[in-house]
């Protein structure tokens, strides 16, 4: 992990860390950088494809028990017919809304790891300074780029105020 006093300093060791190939990259600043998202890889997420689904199912099991109730339970009520899809609209709506909104909030929350209460890097002392001033870029241990070795020099030609290994 690698901390900067500017913005500009941590944004040219983004790119030469981008360079040098790595993708498992975290980031911590004190505020929205504006040019990191293009530097970042992020991958497509799951989530609209898994509210979608929810979605659907949710609407359609809102559909069908309402079917099944006026299938089974029938009440004539004044001639009018036992499936009339249109008064089925808005329960099916709602709950199509509804169960998007749980499994969207459920998969985002479970697919970012939430709640994380500890993470390696709130070890380091230099660390606090991450909602103040500072900037830091920390390079995974999992990338498959990442040699011991060579993870340290990687930041040397970009200037950083400190450079430490963060042991989890």
């Amino acid at each position: 992990m690698a901390s900067f006093a500017s913005e500009e300093a941590f944004l040219e060791a983004l790119r030469h860390v981008r360079k040098a190939g790595y993708r498992r990259i975290e980031t911590f600043t004190p505020y929205r950088v504006e040019l990191e998202d293009g530097l970042l890889p992020g991958p497509r997420s799951p989530i609209p494809w898994i509210m979608f689904v929810a979605g659907a199912l949710g609407g359609s099991g809102a559909y069908f028990m309402q079917w099944y109730a006026c299938r089974d339970y029938p009440i004539d009520v004044g001639g009018r017919p036992l499936d009339s899809w249109p008064a089925y609209i808005p329960i099916t709506f709602e709950l199509t809304v509804l169960t998007a909104a749980l499994a969207g909030a459920a998969a985002f929350l479970w697919l970012a790891g939430f709640p994380r209460l500890d993470h390696p890097v709130f070890s380091d002392p230099r660390f606090r300074r991450a909602t103040q001033d500072r900037f830091f870029i920390c390079v995974r241990s999992d990338d498959p780029r990442y040699p011991a070795a060579h993870a340290g020099s990687l930041f040397l030609g970009t200037n950083p105020e400190s450079i430490e290994e963060v042991v989890p």
